[in-house]
């Protein structure tokens, strides 16, 4: 917008000194030959007195040389022969001065009785007719220089053309400065509107600049203090209907409490307390608002490894009372990743979850840990009947029939927390068919946040191929003896 209002005032400037300037150089340029020609005309009256006393050649010479053109051979006199005497004799024609017109333009002057201007070399001449005490008609020539034409036009033009230019370099220059005036507030609109959608809710606009950005600037403000208040209204209705889960926690732990010892009274007590704890970190998380990076992504980041380690230890034991069969790998060194622990727990607890609601008791699954230098690969895949529909199971709202996704009558949100949690770090989630025979369920997380770009992916993909084959190689030994339960 800038640069087109400057290109704007720039030819809108230049075709108006064009305009003007143009005309009034060629004004100048005939004023200034007007000029030339006028003087010449005083000139040649000022030999127009004596002319009308004397044609004397001494008397008439002399009065041409006392005069200033006369002086410097630019003033000439032309007399006609009288006519004849009674005796029959005549006088000559006189012609005093440096000539420079034609007899025949003289003559033509002469007998036509009125000033003309003719062309000669060097310049132009103005042949001016008087008359003489005799009834002749004398012509008087004033040699006019082109130099003298012409003064004074070239340092007019020049002139002309400085303020021409000086009002172009003013307009884009004004120009320039409303350019700025009206760009800068748009870009502020634009900027804040990027670092809104990016997650950084504090942003607002200086409502500054012409009325209508200002009137824009006051509706995107308005709008973020809406959607300000629209996520703090849903993290509050989820704080109240997480905390309407408390009561019937209580009466599941003092239920739990009754239940006696035993190995099943533990795990159920064990269960009801995680439940306890989940529900309170759901409170307290949606009652704070935490701080966001650029991208979105809480800063903090953890230990893949030791969040897997952990979620597995909690599910193998579940795991071993239904007679599944379990494999861990790649979960023996530090992986650390862009991922808040609880984020990565939770993703993990909705995988895991859904293997142990929608597949059948003793189907076995296995949760494989890969590093590919810029991602980390999750791998978590069973061995029930699969997903019939890949596709439609990972749109938020709705399930697979059966697998790692969930079945008919599942809420669908499990595999979306997944992919938001992949999604945050610049990766993606895919599922596909695993060796063991069900749903595999891939999880990529980029270690370089959002700046993960398609190539990363397909590298990632590369390595899944990788890994796949790797896990082809294994499938007779996935749940052996190597199994951690």
């Amino acid at each position: 917008m800038r640069w087109a209002l400057v290109k704007v005032c720039l030819a809108v400037t230049a075709m108006v000194v064009i305009a003007f300037a143009v005309p009034l150089g060629l004004v100048i340029r005939e004023m200034a030959s007007d000029r030339a020609f006028s003087d010449a005309e005083r000139q040649a009256g000022t030999i127009a007195p004596t002319l009308s006393i004397t044609t004397d050649r001494e008397e008439l010479t002399r009065a041409v040389l006392s005069t200033e053109p006369g002086d410097r051979g630019h003033l000439a006199v032309h007399v006609p022969a009288p006519g004849k005497a009674a005796d029959g004799t005549g006088g000559e024609a006189l012609d005093i001065g440096t000539r420079r017109a034609t007899p025949k333009d003289v003559e033509t002057v002469r007998k036509a009785g009125r000033a003309s201007i003719t062309e000669v070399a060097g310049g132009f001449a103005l042949l001016q007719p008087t008359a003489l005490s005799t009834g002749e008609i004398a012509v008087v020539e004033v040699f006019v220089p082109e130099g003298e034409v012409s003064h004074g036009v070239a340092t007019a033009w020049l002139m002309l053309a400085g303020v021409g230019v000086a009002l172009i370099v003013g307009s884009v220059a004004v120009a320039d400065r409303l350019g700025v005036r009206m760009v800068q507030p748009a870009q502020r609109l634009a900027g804040a509107a990027q670092d809104l959608g990016e997650g950084r809710l504090g942003t607002r606009v200086p409502e500054e600049g012409p009325t209508e950005l200002r009137s824009a600037a006051v509706a995107f403000n308005s709008m973020a203090d809406q959607v300000v208040q629209l996520l703090a209204n849903e993290r509050e209705l989820a704080a109240d209907l997480s905390h309407r889960l408390r009561t019937p926690l209580t009466v599941l732990r003092l239920n739990a409490a009754s239940l006696g010892e035993g190995p099943a009274a533990e795990q159920t007590r064990a269960a009801v307390q995680q439940l306890e704890h989940e529900v309170d970190t759901i409170i307290r998380t949606a009652r704070e608002q935490r701080p966001q990076t650029q991208g979105g992504q809480a800063e903090a980041g953890c230990d893949a490894s030791e969040v897997i380690r952990e979620r597995m230890g909690f599910w193998s034991a579940l795991a071993e009372d239904e007679g599944r069969e379990v494999r861990l790998a790649g979960v023996g060194r530090t992986v650390r990743i862009p991922v808040a622990r609880t984020e990565l727990a939770a993703a993990l607890d909705a995988l895991l979850g859904n293997v142990f609601r929608h597949t059948p008791e003793g189907t076995a699954f296995a949760v494989d840990v890969h590093h590919s230098g810029d991602a980390v690969i999750v791998l978590v895949s069973d061995a029930g009947p699969g997903i019939d529909d890949p596709k439609a199971a990972l749109a938020r709202g709705t399930s697979g029939r059966t697998g790692a996704s969930g079945s008919v009558g599942s809420t669908g949100l499990g595999l979306d927390i997944v992919r938001r949690v992949a999604e945050s770090t610049g990766g993606d989630l895919r599922i596909g068919r695993s060796v063991l025979g069900g749903t595999e369920v891939r999880i990529w997380i980029g270690l370089h946040g959002n700046r993960a770009e398609r190539g990363r992916r397909g590298h990632g993909r590369r390595v899944g191929r990788r890994i796949g084959w790797r896990r082809r190689k294994d499938a007779r030994t996935a749940t052996g003896p190597g199994a951690q339960h």
